[in-house]
């Protein structure tokens, strides 16, 4: 017999061993023997669900993927076959719909509490509707939403929460959420942070580790962050096993690993949803990744959870006067760069100007072949944009609005982008330049696109 300590206190392990096996080795064998089963003991079993960058994109797209029903039957089906199962958001819930450009994200977190959270962390979208609604957020959220480094006016983490602890399995999880570290960049509305200050993502991690450290087992940073500070956070900071990351909306192929830590990372709009396998050693700390995979949200393939499909309808409904009107037509579906085209168009024609820029990342979604709806352009720019012109010499404009275009570089020419874009003109995808001013302020873009294609009632 082996006198178990830990976990599976009180059980017994027997050894069954030659009974012509001499003394000595008998021994030996049954000490190696229970060391063996005693550390076996302590190795754990924990599934990591986690999603990222849902942006309130609550119906399924055109091509059936998505919506917050079918993630979040996905959800529940996962975990009826998981003994020891956590599921993560990583950011960005809100901003991409009307319902919640409407509504000001309050929906969306209403209807976030019935996906099954055990923690999420903010993502740079819940800002845009201003820092004063982040505690409404948080007082909504009946799970923990998590913010580590992002500060409010009294140097405290703005949700109230840095981390969390979740038990699973015989692990205390530590679960730290951080966001962007350059958050106060994209703020055209300085008024939108308010007081609001952001910490570098390391920093913030490794004076929680200094927290948790002894009070968890197992430590996972969850954060809305650049990829690049995932790959720091896993390359500095050892103590963090697990990385599940939000912000870029596109999976990685691979978890990104680093000494056998891992991050991942699956594609946004709730496409995905991630199932992480680790098998956690109490003693050493360590984890062993055992599978990875990104389960498809196909709504042809999964029936809706019923109360979060009835709370999207109700909420659907609301908006559906405003939204769901026939515009126009369109004889083909555009995909986002042709959409983006499309919108430069519509830009210097209801501004008269003689170039315009739109940033990619400004463009949310495609537009499907046949009928357009308002909904359609809701879709595909959710911010409240305006648009912005300026009249530049043809020496000032940037390589990325001329684009292989010749100019005069004394002539005179007018350059009309949004609000956003011009008041991020250093940005990655951005005017690539800096220092342009835009003195006059234009209509919405979004209304300007709907009434244009109002107009014409077909796009070619």
């Amino acid at each position: 017999m082996c006198p178990q300590n830990g976990p599976l206190a009180g059980n017994t392990i027997k050894l069954l061993l030659p009974p012509e096996m001499p003394s000595p080795r008998r021994l030996l064998l049954q000490f190696l023997l229970c060391i063996s089963a005693v550390q076996a003991q302590n190795t754990r079993h924990l599934t990591i669900l986690h999603s990222n960058d849902l942006h309130a994109h609550l119906l399924p797209d055109d091509s059936g993927i998505g919506g917050f029903a079918y993630l979040a039957a996905a959800v529940r089906a996962e975990r009826a076959h998981c003994d020891a199962c956590l599921y993560l958001n990583a950011g960005d819930l809100v901003q991409g719909t009307p319902v919640s450009t409407i509504y000001r994200g309050v929906p969306i977190y209403e209807i976030g509490n019935r996906m099954g959270f055990d923690a999420a962390v903010l993502g740079n979208h819940e800002f845009d509707y201003g820092w004063r609604l982040i505690q409404r957020f948080a007082r909504i959220a009946n799970y923990p939403l998590l913010a580590a480094n992002v500060l409010d006016g009294q140097s405290k983490p703005i949700t109230g929460k840095p981390y969390v602890i979740l038990r699973a399995g015989g692990i205390r999880v530590a679960v730290i959420g951080v966001l962007l570290g350059d958050l106060n960049r994209g703020f055209e509305m300085p008024e939108l942070l308010g007081p609001v200050r952001v910490l570098p993502v390391t920093d913030a991690v490794r004076r929680c580790v200094r927290e948790v450290r002894d009070k968890s087992d197992l430590i996972v940073v969850l954060g809305h962050i650049h990829d690049s500070e995932a790959e720091a956070v896993l390359r500095d900071v050892s103590d963090v096993s697990v990385v599940v990351v939000g912000h870029s909306h596109i999976q990685y192929p691979e978890p990104k690993t680093v000494d056998g830590r891992v991050a991942v990372l699956v594609n946004g709009y709730a496409a995905q949803l991630g199932r992480l396998e680790l098998d956690f050693d109490l003693d050493s700390r360590k984890i062993h990744v055992t599978d990875w995979k990104k389960i498809a949200i196909d709504s042809k393939r999964i029936a809706p959870a019923p109360d979060v499909a009835r709370e999207v309808a109700r909420w659907e409904a609301k908006v559906s006067r405003i939204v769901d009107v026939k515009i126009g037509e369109s004889k083909q579906r555009l995909d986002h760069n042709q959409v983006r085209s499309l919108i430069e168009r519509i830009m210097i024609d209801e501004t008269g100007a003689d170039f315009a820029f739109m940033n990619s990342g400004g463009v949310r979604d495609t537009l499907p072949a046949g009928t357009i709806l308002a909904r359609n352009i809701w879709n595909i720019l959710p911010f409240d944009n305006v648009l912005v012109v300026g009249s530049f010499k043809g020496r000032e404009l940037p390589a990325s609005v001329t684009r292989g275009q010749a100019v005069d570089p004394e002539r005179d020419y007018q350059l009309v982008t949004t609000d956003f874009t011009a008041a991020n003109q250093e940005s990655k995808d951005e005017l690539n330049s800096h220092g342009l001013r835009f003195p006059v302020a234009g209509p919405l873009l979004r209304g300007a696109v709907i009434e244009w294609i109002r107009k014409r009632k077909q796009i070619d």
